[in-house]
């Protein structure tokens, strides 16, 4: 994608999002759309979830255990579905191959996570390597630092060759919108992301900057809403990062529901990256 080819993209959207107006949006959703704390709304909330181990003293022992726990829910609550994937670092892909036996995705971070501060070619390597072992999905960081100098040769061309290397896998792509802060950047970064490739757009990483909030979710809902009635493709949205209670997922739910619709509304198309609100879902059910 040329610098020529971003702006023609662009330019298929509609105008900017006023800030002013994105917010008395988000409020008349909250305000007039119902309650959604409901026990099917949190089921389909918990299957949607990408429970995810990414510490730094993570190792193979502790990953088959954090993966047991998943082969362990599998089945035992007959009205429960499962989480949707289980998300780690690259180099621990090939452990939780071995030890998987429920039926989750695997997915994988890569690119240089959480700063996608290193060489292009680690960043294609990582991916390739974790796809080899066995990751059904990347999560890669958007690269930031390109976009603030509006390189956007050099940031389509990194997503254009990670999402090759992915092969059949799928590819997130995190904006890190607590860093981008404005709804135009988040607007743009989306479009971005969404014409080089991405299969979801993700918030946030949830390691340095603030993570996702309704208007960043608002805003990549109203992107991909918009993508979908130009080219009939659904991309799927990740909320992550700084959501740690039922009733903060709940918005998130909400947001998703009100602007994409229902038929976003499974994990194919809608993930929630916050692990503690597995407990904190099957304590409410």
């Amino acid at each position: 994608m040329t610098m020529r080819k971003y702006e023609e993209a662009l330019k298929k959207f509609e105008p900017d999002l006023e800030e002013e107006k994105v917010h008395k949006e988000i409020k008349r959703i909250f305000d007039e759309c119902g309650e959604n704390d409901t026990p099917e709304v949190l089921k389909l909330i918990y299957s949607c979830i990408d429970l995810t181990s990414l510490n730094t003293d993570d190792n193979r022992e502790s990953i088959w255990r954090f993966t047991e726990t998943v082969n362990d829910f599998e089945g035992s609550k007959s009205d429960i579905p499962n989480v949707a994937a289980i998300c780690v670092y690259p180099n621990f892909v090939s452990t939780v191959k071995e030890a998987l036996t429920a039926d989750v995705k695997i997915a994988s971070v890569a690119g240089g996570f959480p700063s996608s501060q290193t060489f292009i070619e680690i960043k294609i390597a990582e991916a390739s390597l974790a796809v080899g072992d066995g990751a059904d999905e990347i999560d890669i960081v958007f690269n930031a630092g390109a976009f603030f100098e509006e390189n956007w040769d050099e940031l389509c061309m990194e997503i254009e060759e990670i999402k090759e290397a992915c092969r059949d896998a799928q590819l997130k792509v995190i904006l890190e919108t607590g860093l981008l802060k404005t709804v135009s950047n988040i607007r743009k970064a989306a479009i971005l992301a969404i014409y080089s490739g991405a299969d979801f757009i993700k918030t946030s990483t949830g390691k340095v900057y603030p993570g996702a909030d309704p208007v960043a979710t608002f805003v990549i809902c109203k992107t991909i809403k918009e993508y979908y009635k130009m080219n009939k493709k659904r991309i799927g949205i990740k909320v992550s990062g700084g959501i740690r209670t039922v009733e903060d997922a709940v918005k998130h739910y909400t947001i998703v529901k009100e602007v994409l619709g229902n038929e976003w509304l499974n994990p194919q198309y809608f993930r929630i990256g916050a692990s503690s609100l597995t407990t904190k879902i099957l304590e409410r059910l």
